[in-house]
């Protein structure tokens, strides 16, 4: 579609909330290496009594259309041993092509996460865990700030570490209602490195079924890493092409370019 001067404008402010969200994140904190910056996520819940708060910001950019989140907030508690509990408050926005850009209050997602199975140091079998999610309508669907529905997510994750490589990975059901809507499956695999003592680095490749009536599937990649400021303060970060995890309004974009960065503190 063709560009206009007032569109260019809509277009900067999605860019530019990736370094709003970094900015803001000195008065946040956030969780350790697994799962974010990346799409698939991992079995290995925080341990017991410690927390993961961080601020966050995500987007997903077409040719000019842009859609996301943040600046947000992410909140893990090891609640028990093997059990994760999970919170993400969202602000999102959205400025499609030819339409007017709109930002606020996005959805809320709880979750639960448990590790099933914990092999010890020398076990040839990986770590296996559930993580299920309910995503809450407390976005504005009028505005495509929010989903309109509650969603379902019903994932199963493993994981195995081989030195200074970690691989971990796998997917799970969305419940996906509303009108035009389709329930779908999400899958995907990651592999990364502990580069230097303080930065790791990996990449992900993952595949989407269809979600909405009259559109394929998408498949997707993203490499990013972790930066470790000190033992309890980190950045996280990743860019790449084809996810629709960071798109409120998906129906905004197609295998758009995607980014995600996060401040992190973990105590």
């Amino acid at each position: 579609m063709p560009c206009d001067p007032k569109h260019d404008q809509v277009m900067a402010f999605g860019h530019a909330l990736a370094a709003a969200s970094l900015l803001s994140c000195a008065f946040a904190a956030a969780p350790a290496w697994a799962g974010p910056p990346f799409e698939t996520d991992d079995p290995e819940p925080v341990e017991l009594g410690h927390w993961e708060i961080y601020t966050f910001s995500a987007g997903a950019i077409g040719s000019h259309d842009a859609t996301g989140l943040g600046p947000s907030l992410e909140v893990n508690y090891g609640a028990a041993p093997d059990l994760q509990l999970h919170l993400i408050a969202t602000t999102a926005y959205d400025a499609p092509s030819g339409g007017s850009a709109a930002y606020g209050a996005g959805d809320t997602e709880l979750g639960m996460k448990y590790r099933i199975v914990n092999p010890g140091k020398g076990d040839w079998y990986p770590e296996v865990g559930i993580f299920p999610l309910v995503e809450l309508p407390t976005g504005k669907a009028s505005r495509n700030l929010g989903a309109g529905q509650v969603q379902v997510f019903l994932p199963m994750w493993l994981q195995k570490n081989f030195g200074k490589w970690t691989t971990y990975g796998g997917g799970g059901y969305w419940i996906n209602p509303g009108h035009g809507n389709r329930n779908y499956w999400f899958t995907g695999w990651l592999l990364q490195r502990q580069v230097t003592e303080k930065l790791a680095l990996g990449g992900e490749v993952f595949h989407q079924t269809a979600n909405m009536v009259g559109r394929g599937g998408s498949t997707g990649f993203n490499v990013g890493g972790q930066y470790d400021f000190s033992e309890h303060h980190h950045l996280l970060f990743s860019a790449g092409k084809g996810g629709l995890s960071y798109a409120v309004d998906g129906a905004a974009v197609s295998h758009p370019g995607t980014y995600y960065l996060a401040y992190q503190w973990t105590f």
